[in-house]
């Protein structure tokens, strides 16, 4: 029989909130902040386009468990359109497929606002990460065929003109999961009959993180080297892991969405177990679909509460 290979790097756990510079790809920024933090897993809530800069938040260790609560997490966007040109990408990579001299002035381009508002249909772009047929809609269509891609419900709550001028307007939306802002942009241009496609997209919010928690890869990079190199190699040399550590968000709080139940030390053993347990206290909730355990303000468990009894679906380590 052979033996199970030994996990490479350490078992630590939380969330990155990155600030992920322009040009860099989602799954490059996971494999650096893995390596940084010499972690043994990592994982992204959300892909963020390589020409996009912003929030990437990306899970370490126990918070892979999490992820799922993000993705589902409301996000800010704050994006500039040019108007006069449509793109195949439906951003500035790729080349112009329609253009106009037209140009909406700003009363326009208010007007359609409330037509992208709420929920709507929307239209994934060419270039996405769409499966069809099982394959990405974005390796069809860098070999040149144009795939019918179904329109989906999606919910914008709000979408604000922060700045007009003529040949471009900037926008903030918070949207749902599943939203193409890129798509946004393409459909607003050819409403206005002038067509469209984004500039600049900034993601700057992802429920339930904020700017406040957003970390750097050069303050990662701070944290992890302090600035030392080896005087034989020239190479920046390894440190203690302490203070890149501290730079991380709490697995815990992914989960700020559900009921918080606190359980006693031996109540989490149990849990941890894989065994249901009673809940106690004046205000702990009789019944929930989605809860999470905690004992001591770590997290325990993810579970439901059926008739005062927290059963657990997903543990986490202790």
């Amino acid at each position: 029989m052979a033996r199970r290979g030994k996990k490479k790097g350490r078992p630590v756990s939380g969330w990155v909130v990155l600030d992920k510079p322009a040009g860099m790809g989602s799954t490059e920024a996971v494999s650096k902040i893995k390596w940084l933090f010499q972690a043994e897993k990592a994982g992204h809530a959300g892909t963020l386009d390589p020409l996009a800069s912003g929030m990437l938040p990306i899970a370490l260790g126990e918070a892979t468990k999490t992820v799922p609560y993000v993705q589902d997490g409301a996000k800010i966007y704050r994006f500039t359109v040019a108007w006069g040109e449509e793109r195949s990408t439906d951003d500035l990579e790729g080349p112009v497929t329609n253009s106009s001299a037209r140009r909406p002035s700003e009363a326009e381009v208010r007007a359609l606002l409330p037509k992208y508002t709420g929920v709507i249909m929307q239209t994934p772009p060419q270039f996405s990460a769409i499966k069809i047929a099982g394959e990405r809609a974005y390796d069809l269509a860098r070999d040149g065929e144009t795939v019918d891609i179904p329109a989906r419900e999606i919910e914008i709550g709000r979408l604000d003109i922060v700045e007009h001028a003529a040949d471009k307007t900037v926008f903030e939306v918070e949207c749902g999961k599943g939203t193409y802002v890129r798509s946004l942009a393409r459909d607003m241009g050819r409403d206005l009959g002038c067509f469209g496609h984004i500039a600049e997209l900034r993601r700057v919010e992802v429920e339930p993180f904020t700017a406040e928690d957003f970390v750097t890869v050069s303050e990662l990079e701070a944290a992890r080297f302090g600035g030392k190199t080896d005087d034989d190699t020239g190479e920046e040399a390894p440190i203690d892991f302490d203070a890149i550590d501290a730079l991380l968000v709490d697995t815990a709080a992914a989960l700020d969405c559900l009921p918080q139940v606190a359980v006693s030390d031996d109540a989490a053993t149990k849990i941890r177990l894989g065994n249901p347990v009673i809940i106690r206290g004046r205000d702990a909730p009789v019944e929930a679909e989605e809860a999470c355990a905690t004992a001591r303000g770590k997290l325990v468990a993810i579970g439901a509460i059926e008739q005062g009894m927290f059963k657990p679906k997903r543990v986490f380590a202790g």
